[in-house]
């Protein structure tokens, strides 16, 4: 098993915050233990006005696996703030002792190493330094390979035994600089679950009687994880360096600490946020009851930042009439002291905004502050409407994307499929700002459009690739790159592994790459592998737990199970690449998108991430906690 080497109880981490990530906070008005008002500060003298955010101050995240020809790979994070110019060196320990440097010259191009000289035979422990200006950082916390490890693309954390899980999220919960996990139990009654890294169990908590029925349109009140309905995220909310968990209660639910959550009835619902080391409760504020008379309210809930520097807890609820329509409340709150408080609420009433099946939380028009995304609506981060689609005959629809698809047009693009539109629109491309179209494809009769995806998946385009079951469009153009639809890969999510900067995909447990000049059936891909050659199940239908940048450099880690339920299977690149690019997740985008789930759906980075493209823009963060 991989394992990290644990500090003493109760010691406190060493974290690499830069000079300039220190000046950003100073500038800010943040501290170690809160976060102050929104304050612009510029980003260059006689710039414009820029909002820094807090993020997560974590640690370098080192990872190490056994791949091929009896090699080890090692990675890292570089860090949203760290200096230009900044280097490193690579140590490795074997059983315990000297560390000796591995590199000749100072590593400056990717974050990661192919080790070729390690005895398998031992335990290998791997640590970086920083190199800034010749002058040695202090060290990472280490990685250690045990002794005669398989050679396999991941690492291997223990659960309890337990029932199915669905989803699984990750936030800094003890404050160490790594993530830690969060994961749910498809049991009746259903369970939260927390785990540091290394898989020591932290705390559950029982989702009570009211999560026994999970009809997954109008299920009990505290039924999590139903349909597009999640019902929990992980973020630090308070500043303090150390995650919470936000969760959508009723009435019996146990908290982490033994104490029972109370409601006047089995309808009323609750918004609490739990500490996450414990999983006691910190606070808890009513779901909005304007539709109590329709029942309880499924939940979707995601993080942003929607002052842009605020962290806020955003609730998309919702609740049906009758056997008909569906009443729809977004609603956001924010963690202040002891109080969780509730900023506003929206109502969509008889508003033509349509919705689907996951949400979005992104700064559209890049002034630092998060907007609210649906498939068919905007709202601001102050919950007043932004734009419908509406007007521009969208309707509902199954997933939508929302990313730099032309790094030659300013801000950011949506594409968008649809779910029987009556004009036959099938697939639409728009200007994320304003809800300007771009372009609209039709086809002949309604058609219901399950699934559609973005990304640069063919370097002989500028730009990025849109596709559901039309064909494969070059978005920034709107030409057809791949017509015969037999021919285009299946439109299920995208990844970051293989070091290069086209997209490779996933899609039922198979990790694929698609080739634009010798395109083959999409269900004969070449395959990199598949989860099941590791002992990994699907988490629900072909979908993962989580995808996101959780260890080592920028590209992404998938996360499953085995088949006992009892180990976290994490899938980590064994493939070197000279790009170095900052982790997605000090990317403000992409580690909101982390905290979203509903329909599994690829997260996406702020600026182009692609073939040909320019190095990305020091993100307007500043460390927090630490």
């Amino acid at each position: 098993m991989y394992r990290r080497h644990r500090r003493p109880a109760g010691r406190r981490p060493r974290t690499l915050t830069t000079v300039a990530a220190v000046g950003a906070t100073l500038l800010l008005g943040l501290t170690t233990t809160g976060i102050a008002a929104p304050t612009p500060t510029e980003a260059t003298p006689g710039g414009p006005q820029q909002l820094v955010r807090p993020m997560e101050n974590l640690g370098r995240g080192v990872v190490a696996v056994r791949a091929a020809d009896d090699n080890v790979f090692v990675s890292w994070r570089l860090l949203g703030l760290d200096p230009a110019g900044l280097g490193f060196h690579l140590y490795r320990s074997a059983d315990g002792g000297d560390w000796v440097r591995l590199n000749d010259d100072v590593l400056t191009d990717g974050t990661n190493f192919l080790d070729t000289a390690a005895d398998l035979s031992r335990q290998n422990a791997y640590r970086v330094t920083t190199v800034l200006d010749g002058v040695e950082g202090v060290p990472s916390e280490p990685f250690a390979l045990s002794a005669d490890h398989p050679e396999e693309p991941v690492v291997r954390i223990p659960l309890r035994p337990g029932g199915a899980v669905k989803f699984a999220w990750v936030g800094d919960l003890d404050g160490d600089g790594d993530f830690d996990y969060v994961i749910d139990r498809q049991t009746a009654p259903q369970t939260l679950e927390a785990y540091t890294d290394e898989g020591e169990f932290l705390w559950e908590v029982n989702m009570g009687p009211n999560s026994m029925d999970q009809d997954n349109i109008e299920g009990g009140s505290a039924t999590i994880n139903v349909g597009h309905n999640d019902g929990v995220t992980v973020a630090d909310l308070d500043g303090d360096g150390r995650a919470e968990v936000a969760v959508r209660v009723a009435d019996g639910v146990v908290f982490g600490d033994g104490t029972t959550h109370r409601e006047q009835d089995d309808v009323r619902q609750s918004i609490a946020v739990l500490d996450g080391e414990t999983g006691a409760l910190r606070a808890a504020a009513p779901v909005p009851d304007d539709y109590l008379a329709d029942g309880p309210m499924y939940a979707r809930l995601g993080v942003g930042h929607l002052d842009g520097v605020t962290p806020s807890v955003v609730g998309y609820l919702k609740n049906r009439i009758g056997d008909g329509g569906f009443n729809l409340v977004i609603a956001a709150w924010r963690l202040d002291g002891d109080d969780l408080v509730r900023q506003w609420r929206w109502l969509r009433g008889d508003q033509d905004a349509p919705d689907g099946h996951n949400t979005r939380i992104i700064d559209v028009d890049g002034d630092g502050r998060d907007e609210i995304v649906e498939i068919g609506f905007v709202l601001n981060g102050d919950g007043t409407l932004r734009y419908s689609l509406a007007d521009a005959g969208i309707v509902h629809g199954d997933r939508f994307h929302i990313a730099d698809l032309d790094p030659a047009r300013p801000g950011l693009e949506g594409y968008g499929v649809q779910q029987d539109n009556p004009s036959g629109l099938r697939e639409y491309y728009y200007d994320a700002a304003n809800g300007e179209m771009i372009w609209q494809h039709f086809g002949e009769g309604v058609s219901d459009v399950g699934r559609g995806m973005v990304g640069d998946i063919d370097p002989r385009f500028p730009g990025m690739e849109a596709w559901s079951f039309s064909g494969v469009y070059n978005a920034p153009t709107d030409s057809l790159t791949e017509p015969d639809t037999g021919l285009a890969p299946w439109p299920q999510l995208g990844l970051w592994w293989d070091g290069d900067l086209t997209m490779e995909l996933l899609n039922d447990g198979k990790f694929e790459k698609w080739d634009p000049e010798n395109p083959t059936p999409s269900n004969s891909l070449p395959r990199l592998f598949r989860n099941t050659d590791y002992g990994a199940v699907n988490a629900h239908g072909v979908n993962p737990a989580l995808v996101g940048d959780i260890l080592g450099d920028w590209r992404e880690e998938v996360v499953y199970t085995n088949a006992a339920r009892d180990e976290l299977i994490v899938f980590t690149t064994d493939q070197p690449t000279d790009t170095r690019l900052y982790t997605l997740a000090h990317n403000p985008a992409y580690r909101n998108a982390m905290t979203l789930h509903g329909y599994l759906q690829s997260h996406h980075v702020d600026y182009f991430l692609g073939h040909g493209m320019s190095e990305p823009p020091r993100p307007a963060i500043a460390y927090v906690g630490g």
